[in-house]
């Protein structure tokens, strides 16, 4: 026996995979498309500022902001997208049209077939739509599913109790906390690690696709399963066929 047989199990079909592309990826609530500053930079801002004028919304985003114009905000981003290895697309949501938030693909390993989901930056006019959580299902699936990376991340300032909450709730399964991982903003940032791998994918998008059915949602939009049940494979007895969900299709991707 080798010592190599002791490193760990085999991995089938060993990498490398396909680095993710600047993809269009459509979906019933809302469009990821690749950022754009040149051309986005304005409806980007207005919608950034709309409803949250100190900028809370970059919070725990790396050390950046808040901003003093949008111009501070261009130039700080483009500085951070020259340095930074990422995959960055803008939130384009159906119903308003508008260019809404922001989130990239980071720590890319084609050789590993692993990326992070990170760099969220949903205003409040976003937050708790159907369009915020299709969003990381549509990327999520993309990295999983197109692609078949074997893992994907999700890492926060470990403060940061609400994207904890929605690590949990998008089907992320907690790792542990770097301890004083970073300094941002002066202060200290233990870092939360939380993943989600290929095997596990299957089953957390058949949950996504019952919670973002529109039939699990009211007249006035408010759902009627979370998504937790829906993952939990709950959905289709409190009150939808199966064959409602295999009607459920996003658009095809499209190579931008």
């Amino acid at each position: 026996m080798s010592w190599i047989d002791e490193l760990g199990p085999t991995v089938e079909n060993a990498g490398p995979w396909d680095r993710p592309a600047a993809v269009t990826l459509d979906g019933r609530y809302c469009r990821l498309v690749p950022l754009d500053l040149a051309s986005q930079a304005d409806e980007l801002w207005q919608e950034m500022i709309r409803d949250d004028a100190t900028l809370r919304q970059w919070q725990y985003l790396a050390g950046m902001g808040p901003f003093n114009s949008q111009q501070d905000w261009v130039d700080t981003w483009t500085a951070y997208d020259a340095v930074t290895d990422n995959q960055t697309f803008a939130v384009q949501v159906h119903d308003t049209g508008a260019l809404t938030g922001q989130f990239s693909l980071l720590r890319i390993r084609p050789e590993s077939g692993s990326a992070e989901v990170g760099f969220v930056r949903f205003p409040p006019q976003m937050q708790r739509t159907p369009a915020s959580t299709e969003a990381q299902f549509l990327l999520a699936d993309y990295i999983l599913g197109t692609l078949g990376y074997r893992r994907y991340e999700w890492k926060c300032n470990d403060n940061n109790q609400a994207s904890m909450r929605t690590a949990k709730r998008l089907g992320f399964t907690y790792e542990g906390t770097f301890r004083q991982d970073l300094v941002n903003h002066g202060r200290n940032r233990d870092t939360a690690w939380w993943s989600i791998l290929d095997s596990e994918w299957p089953a957390l998008k058949a949950g996504y696709l019952r919670w973002l059915s529109p039939d699990n949602f009211d007249k006035k939009g408010h759902q009627k399963q979370s998504l937790e049940t829906c993952m939990k494979g709950q959905f289709w007895c409190a009150f939808a066929p199966k064959a409602k969900l295999l009607r459920y299709a996003h658009t095809p991707m499209k190579m931008v």
